[in-house]
């Protein structure tokens, strides 16, 4: 199979030929072969600097996002600070494929995408593209829902500098300092940024604190540039990891008064749960904090081998390491000390759970421009990641035994990641054109050492898929452009599936069929997808969390999403702009087990259910921007989003949800005609004070009858962000 590969090893086209490309167009090349052009039949959105910078005010990624087609995300804080997340067409973060400069960001073990390790990393992007569906060959973990490309390569000849300062509601501050070198010596040019954001978040004992750097040195000489990349992030924050119950969300007195009691909660809780409503956290001990730090190294290069020929290497290490500690009740002290085997002494106790990682590798590609009909490329990428995970006891009461030198559960894993892609586009004439992409993946995984509780993990797996895609696009006119593609996704489960799961879970396969229509003219912008997702051994949510709140998965045999997207961009009248985009969906697993464990008289629930809704998969999502130019120096923008009804789990259950939801945010932008290089932002969140949850998770059990323990994750109401930047 490495074979047929490396005899079709090509790349993607450029919209021009490498001979006319100039320097500034130099690092959009790199970053080509994970994006999508309009010869490729799939569904995407570019996103510039300049609308990514109108609300960046300390807002994580996710938050600048919320615009995009089929996008929906979600906070834990409740203000878009600290830990937040992302979905498209309603699949999570693990199905994302994130990419900085070409290179995989998802964790490599967990899969998921954790953006507040890289503190706003927005005031250094260049361009953004998200893709919805599998889109285009990427490195590292299969998208299975879509991809997030991030550029951070900036060029810019003239010398520039720039200080960001930002604060509003819940104590929230964002410092920014940023410059470039502008070319030095005609070659050389430097890039800097230092950034602090802090907040007291919306939920009580969510504080962030978050710290980064990003400093970036290039030298562009000859059609040739190479570029040394250091972005670093530090991140404190206090957990709110737990929600809260669905019963004081919703200010259900008789739903607390139950919660309490079947939970054994005394009334100093109940007391600190009515008072705080929905701003409570669970967590009270005052270092009760994640504490992490990750820093990336890039080293990015593109060079001239001859005409319309272009060599791409990068090489990338990213070390990350950190903890987080919990104060922990009554625990059983032979989980934690072979000096307690077969006791059953208990104990109050303080733990850190612990993660050293690293990941590296080198990642490529080959652009070869042969005629005005036909681009080839060939690239792939060799990564390895190995993690170590280990706990400590830092501190216990009454437990002499005890030796708090020793780690209570010690594992390591190694995870190798190879692949290696063709990609063709060819131009039959002026109005169809063909994309082609063939793609293997090859990856090995062992993990092997003892998990909490003195389990075992002994895991040693390996895949290797094989993912084509195809699109044909035809140009009707000018203006108008229908295209269809299919592509193949592959994916292997993460660490966290085997060791939540009993069972081996099953690598998942996807084929996604898209279709569609664009149109673009000079005042507007409109465009109409089809899409059709068919799931193999999907793995999907039970509803259920760990301990340190990442969701349980489980496979399901089939399972499909279908939707069409559709997005509109108009200018209005000259000061006047709209932007509309509507995603209608089906989502649903054909068939599924629930299984809810009995502890009392009860026998378990063991049932066979079909045709159920994916858990947090709305049947509608909507977005807009309504731009309101009154002066040229002056924007006003409204923001509105409509979530529909989203499942908790995948049983359908209306006691188990998310009910529907509309908020909207308005920002303002605004320079002063003599003073152009001030700047001045305001942004207003949840302009209509909403009462609404983005996120939940849930588990059921039985004792004289069923119950279902749902947990939510307010948002914020009405609040704001104030900037005041500053150009030199």
């Amino acid at each position: 199979m490495f074979k047929l590969v490396l005899i079709f090893f090509s790349f993607q086209v450029f919209s021009q030929t490498q001979d006319s490309l100039k320097t500034k167009d130099l690092a959009e090349v790199v970053v080509s072969a994970t994006r999508a052009s309009e010869k490729s039949g799939m569904a995407f959105s570019n996103i510039s600097s300049k609308e990514i910078q109108k609300r960046n005010l300390g807002q994580d990624m996710p938050f600048l996002l919320n615009q995009q087609p089929s996008v929906t995300i979600s906070s834990d804080a409740g203000t878009g600070v600290g830990y937040t997340g992302i979905r498209i067409r309603g699949t999570d973060p693990t199905r994302i494929n994130v990419s900085v400069n070409g290179i995989p960001y998802n964790d490599a073990e967990s899969q998921g995408v954790y953006w507040v390790n890289m503190p706003d990393l927005s005031s250094s992007v260049q361009s953004i593209q998200i893709q919805r569906g599998v889109g285009t060959s990427t490195n590292g973990a299969g998208s299975f829902g879509g991809s997030i490309n991030i550029n951070t390569m900036k060029f810019s000849a003239e010398p520039t500098a720039s200080v960001s300062l930002s604060g509003g509601s819940f104590g929230t501050l964002k410092t920014t300092a940023q410059f470039s070198s502008g070319l030095l010596k005609k070659y050389w040019i430097l890039d800097g940024r230092l950034s602090r954001i802090v907040s007291d978040g919306f939920v009580d004992r969510s504080a962030a604190n978050l710290r980064s750097y990003y400093v970036s040195a290039g030298h562009y000489k000859n059609e040739n540039f190479y570029r040394l990349n250091v972005f670093s992030g530090k991140e404190k924050t206090y957990q709110s990891w737990n929600g809260i119950p669905e019963a004081l969300a919703n200010n259900d007195v008789k739903g607390i008064e139950d919660f309490i009691e079947r939970n054994f909660y005394d009334a100093e809780f109940k007391k600190g749960l009515l008072e705080r409503g929905r701003r409570f956290n669970f967590y009270n001990y005052e270092n009760e904090i994640d504490n992490y730090s990750q820093t990336h190294y890039q080293f990015i290069s593109s060079i001239k081998l001859g005409k319309n020929l272009r060599f791409n290497p990068a090489i990338h290490y990213t070390p990350g390491s950190g903890y987080f500690e919990q104060y922990k009740y009554d625990q059983t002290l032979e989980n934690y000390s072979d000096s307690y085997n077969s006791s059953k002494e208990k104990s109050n106790l303080i733990r850190q759970k612990w993660l050293d990682n690293h990941f590296y590798g080198l990642v490529w590609s080959l652009d070869k421009v042969f005629t005005n009909k036909l681009s080839v490329s060939w690239g792939g990428a060799i990564n390895q990641y190995l993690g170590g995970h280990f706990g400590k006891v830092v501190w216990v009461e009454n437990a002499p035994k005890l030796d708090l030198k020793n780690r209570y559960y010690e594992n390591n894993s190694v995870k190798n990641d190879r692949n290696f892609y063709t990609k063709n586009t060819y131009n039959f004439n002026s109005k169809w054109s063909a994309y082609t992409d063939l793609q293997i993946r090859n990856v090995d995984f062992v993990s092997k050492g003892t998990l909490e509780g003195k389990k075992e993990i002994n895991e040693k797996e390996n895949y290797t898929f094989f993912n084509p895609k195809i699109g044909l696009s035809f140009k009707a006119d000018p203006a108008s452009t229908f295209y269809v593609s299919y592509a193949k996704g592959s994916k292997e489960p993460s660490r966290q599936d085997f060791v939540d799961n009993l069972a081996t879970p099953k690598a998942e396969k996807l084929h996604d069929f898209e279709g569609g229509y664009k149109k673009i003219s000079s005042k507007s912008y409109f465009e109409a997808n089809l899409y059709a997702m068919n799931y193999q051994n999907q793995l999907v949510l039970t509803g259920q969390v760990n301990e340190v709140g990442e969701a349980i998965r489980t496979n399901v045999a089939y399972s499909y999403r279908r939707g069409v997207e559709l997005v509109l961009n108009q200018n209005l009248n000259p000061k006047i702009n709209l932007g509309v985009n509507l995603n209608l969906s089906q989502n649903k697993i054909k068939s599924l087990r629930e299984f809810v464990a009995s502890y009392g008289d009860l026998p378990n629930i063991d049932t066979e259910l079909k045709n159920k809704d994916v858990a947090f998969s709305p049947k509608i999502i909507a977005g807009g921007t309504l731009n309101f130019k009154p002066f040229e120096n002056l924007e006003l923008s409204l923001l509105p989003k409509y979530i529909g009804k989203q499942y908790v789990d995948n049983t359908q259950s209306e006691t188990r949800k998310l009910d529907a939801y509309f908020v909207s945010d308005f920002s303002l932008n605004f320079s002063p005609k003599k003073y152009k290089k001030v700047g001045f932002k305001v942004l207003v969140n949840n302009l209509l004070n909403a009462k609404y949850e983005s996120n939940a998770y849930t588990y059921s059990y039985l004792t004289d009858k069923r119950i279902d323990e749902v947990f939510v994750f307010p948002q914020a109401g009405i609040n704001f962000l104030a900037g005041l930047n500053l150009s030199f």
